[in-house]
């Protein structure tokens, strides 16, 4: 497992969670970040993933 996945991994959990905050506080705002933060975290793990396949 790369750095790459790693941080893809933290930021989609880190989305999940601000996501889950932005619902229960009713904040729009937070809650989008969240899963913007969900999306990067996927597209990071998709390139440590493409990383792995390349270095074998």
């Amino acid at each position: 497992m790369n750095k790459d996945k790693v941080n893809g991994y933290v930021d989609t959990v880190k989305g999940k969670a601000k996501e889950q905050w932005g619902k229960l506080t009713d904040d729009r705002s937070t809650e989008s970040e969240g899963k913007v933060d969900q999306a990067k975290g996927k597209l990071q793990e998709g390139i440590g993933k493409v990383k792995d396949k390349l270095s074998r």
